[in-house]
């Protein structure tokens, strides 16, 4: 269902359905973009990102970028542009004490506060609180503080997720300067935003370094502190959840959501994705 929604507080929430759309224009708000079906493809300078339903992309205010869809089936994008009074608000009720925030009226506005501006995760409490609101949007809703009360759980969710993927691995990185520290993560988020836009291509260890800006043995070093998992295994777990994409809102065969997952041999596939979700493919499609 396609729809653009303007709340009194100028937040702002669209929902579209189509495919082969291709748009110049830029975030003019803080925004989340979320790919329920197919996948949407994002260039920002010289990044090309793309997002499926099982991750999300976090755009910072004023991003110049551009997007596009080129699928056979349609592709189901969910936008949510966040006006800058009710982020500040937000922020502030998270970070200042109760009688600051009682005696702030008056103050000047903050400038805007930036954030890693990367592929994220969509699972978990953010996955199921989009999901509620597209539910209740799509059925019509109009009670605006419901709504914004669902925008603010997306938040929250937010700084939950961000702190598990920014702070917590700046903090696991093995560098004693706080700022090289975040110059490391944001190259390692570039390496990984290249694992979860070509996941289905073969990519080699150069052209992964390359694309993070990191010699390939600090790549290796630095992503397993921050990361926990080499690039290939982030790589191998990452196919897999795309496979679980696949067989569930598909009817692809077996071997075609192998070859699209970038898989070589089936029989390797069918063997870890049982090793690793203790069922077989076909048997995870007839139960999804």
């Amino acid at each position: 269902m396609d729809y653009s929604k303007t709340l009194r507080n100028n937040n702002k929430i669209y929902s579209r359905t189509g495919s082969q759309r291709q748009s110049q224009q830029h975030a003019a708000d803080f925004s989340m973009r979320f790919v329920l079906s197919g996948n949407e493809r994002y260039d920002i300078g010289h990044r090309n990102l793309s997002i499926y339903p099982d991750s999300f992309l976090l755009l910072n205010s004023g991003t110049q970028y551009s997007s596009d869809t080129d699928s056979s089936e349609p592709v189901q994008s969910f936008h949510i542009n966040f006006d800058r009074q009710f982020l500040q608000d937000f922020r502030d009720c998270i970070t200042m004490k109760d009688s600051k925030l009682l005696a702030r009226q008056g103050t000047a506005a903050k400038p805007d506060q930036e954030y890693n501006e990367t592929i994220y995760p969509f699972r978990g409490d953010i996955r199921y609180n989009v999901h509620h609101l597209k539910h209740h949007l799509d059925n019509g809703i109009q009670d605006e503080m419901l709504i914004n009360e669902y925008l603010h759980h997306c938040l929250i969710n937010y700084y939950s997720i961000y702190n598990e993927e920014v702070l917590t691995k700046v903090d696991k990185l093995g560098f004693l300067n706080k700022g090289t520290r975040l110059e490391i993560l944001r190259r390692l988020n570039m390496a990984k935003e290249y694992l979860y836009s070509n996941f289905n291509q073969n990519i080699s260890l150069d052209d992964l370094a390359d694309h993070a800006c990191l010699s390939v043995n600090h790549l290796l070093r630095t992503f397993k502190q921050a990361f926990n998992q080499t690039p290939h295994q982030f790589l191998i777990q990452l196919r897999l959840q795309r496979a679980q994409l696949l067989l569930k809102s598909t009817k692809y065969p077996i071997n075609e959501v192998v070859n699209l997952i970038g898989f070589e041999c089936p029989s390797s596939f069918i063997r870890l994705f049982k090793t690793h979700y203790k069922i077989t493919p076909l048997k995870y499609r007839q139960t999804a």
